[in-house]
């Protein structure tokens, strides 16, 4: 589920901005970051699932 969440936040059209501001922030800021963009929630759900969004931004900060 996680490259799904990938995709999404690549697709939003301030993606590049999204990105910048992710990487300067750690931890779990990344991860309300993501939550509150709502990429994490797959199409069709209405929830994030459990380690989606801890692994879309591990996967997120290894991008350049």
């Amino acid at each position: 589920m996680a490259p799904i969440c990938v995709d999404q936040f690549q697709r939003a059209a301030v993606a590049a901005d999204n990105l910048t501001a992710l990487k300067k922030v750690g931890g779990w800021e990344q991860v309300a970051f993501i939550e509150n963009g709502g990429w994490a929630v797959t199409p069709g759900s209405n929830s994030v699932e459990s380690g989606v969004t801890q692994a879309c931004a591990a996967l997120l900060a290894n991008l350049k």
